[in-house]
């Protein structure tokens, strides 16, 4: 079950909604966690055992962790065996069949039988819920959270729905508050529900719109496509990958916030990014500061030397492609970035502050979008063929009957709206019709009336024709599978 579903918009949610503020406060979180998991099971039901006996797991290291502490005694072996539990599944689950496959190809250099290993199915948002529950351990360890003696506290923590199977990166610590004990605000609830609608529409109508011609574009032959034709397909995914991402985001960071949970930000406008450093400060935060917190700082971070911030920077990107998807085109992207960070490190940071704005937004752009490149395709001979089309500018005719479909008039207007909601334009010029210091807008109830009955009509607009997408339109992808 996914967010942008008739079933979940229709059904579960509105039935979930119901006996969450039907039920007391005090089994508030037993709601939360049943239909948590019944949103897991619906699409994974074969695999919701291993969540639960993640469950149980954590919650076990956790309090052995305490108990240790309590006693003075070294707590690392217990958070070390634990985390090795947490990564041992998806290891297995997410890296099996590629590492069988990379080490077939040198047994066969060698004329060595090669293993044999099933296709093994991913269990959906594992790499997810498996990264929340070492940040709750290490949190733990370092004394930076209290460990959690309630199994259904933390059962919910790591179980739920709004951010289970993808995203964004919940620290334990950001919403143990909220666990124990919340108070939902009205104001919340509103702004929750608009937050969700918005990034339904992101979700439906933008990302959409522009998969159907990247996915076009990137299964024709590379010989049939044309330079101007390769840049639109790219254009094309970078909008879709933001606008799925960030939409699927804002759409968790809502219900978050109808339940009561406030969840940090996800995505800042990272097109705008003039180096790929901010990038990286600007796009999937929950993860970029994951890898910060628990792997680039513990390494030495920059403290150890110029030489050693390198290979930091370098290890981690090359895992933090590996986290993507079990693939050397993941791989390839996560270790594309780490040389960029390395490489403006080095000194290109230092030109770029000397270059005018544009041509250091244009070449953050442009670098972002090659690495797209290798996210995208399918194979990493795919990749070098599609970037060696974005560069020859030939003019290749090409006929396509799914391709010229997909690029309508609906394209079009979506590409310019994408276009234009990368940037902050649309939000700043909002903050100043309706801002604390505004003069536009007064205070006057018949104004204020008048401002929700455009907000109100404004988002039964979007959820109503996204809802009708959803309904005429077979394509919904769910790019989060590969992940």
């Amino acid at each position: 079950m996914v967010f942008s579903s008739i079933i979940f918009l229709y059904a579960f949610l509105p039935i979930t909604l119901l006996l969450y503020f039907s039920v007391p406060q005090k089994y508030r979180n037993h709601v939360l966690l049943m239909a948590s998991l019944l949103f897991y099971a619906w699409g994974e039901l074969g695999y919701v055992l291993l969540m639960v006996l993640s469950i149980i797991v954590n919650w076990l290291a956790g309090l052995g962790i305490q108990a240790k502490r309590n006693a003075g005694k070294n707590t690392m072996p217990v958070l070390t065996v634990a985390i090795i539990l947490n990564l041992a599944p998806l290891a297995f689950f997410k890296y099996g069949n590629f590492l069988v496959d990379n080490a077939n190809t040198g047994l066969a250099l060698l004329n060595l039988p090669a293993f044999e290993l099933s296709p093994l199915h991913l269990p959906i948002g594992i790499s997810f819920f498996t990264f929340q529950a070492i940040s709750y351990l290490i949190d733990v360890y370092r004394g930076e959270a209290t460990v959690q003696k309630k199994p259904i506290n933390l059962a919910l923590y790591i179980s739920l729905f709004p951010q289970l199977i993808a995203g964004p990166i919940i620290r334990y610590k950001d919403v143990e508050r909220e666990i124990n004990g919340r108070v939902i605000r009205i104001e919340d609830v509103k702004s929750g529900v608009l937050r969700f609608i918005s990034g339904l529409g992101k979700k439906i109508l933008i990302a959409n719109s522009m998969g159907a011609v990247a996915d076009q574009i990137f299964s024709l032959p590379m010989d049939s496509v044309s330079s101007g034709l390769a840049w639109i397909g790219i254009i094309a995914y970078s909008l879709q990958i933001y606008f799925d991402f960030s939409g699927y985001s804002d759409m968790a960071i809502g219900l978050g916030r109808i339940f009561g949970f406030h969840f940090l930000e996800n995505f800042n406008y990272p097109y705008i990014s003039k180096s790929i450093q901010e990038f990286w400060r600007r796009w999937h935060i929950s993860l970029s500061s994951w890898f910060r917190d628990y792997l680039y700082i513990p390494l030495g971070g920059n403290r150890s030397g110029n030489w050693r911030t390198y290979f930091n920077l370098l290890l981690v990107f090359f895992l933090c492609g590996l986290w993507h998807g079990a693939s050397w085109t993941f791989v390839i992207w996560g270790l594309y970035h780490g040389l960029f960070l390395v490489v403006e490190r080095l000194g290109l940071g230092k030109i770029l502050k000397l270059l005018p704005g544009p041509l250091q937004h244009a070449y953050a752009l442009l670098v972002v979008m090659i690495g797209w490149v290798f996210f995208r395709a399918e194979t990493l001979d795919q990749a070098l063929a599609y970037i060696t089309r974005l560069f020859e500018f030939k003019s290749i005719p090409y006929l396509d009957a799914k391709l010229f479909e997909a690029m309508n008039n609906q394209f079009y207007l979506m590409l310019a709206i994408g276009l234009l909601l990368c940037a902050p334009f649309v939000r700043d010029q909002l903050k100043k019709i309706d801002g604390p210091h505004s003069m536009i807008i007064s205070t006057s109830p018949l104004s204020l009336i008048t401002k929700g009955l455009c907000v109100s009509i404004w988002s039964i607009s979007i959820l109503l024709i996204s809802t009708a997408q959803i309904l005429t339109s077979g394509y919904n992808p769910f790019l989060y599978f590969r992940f």
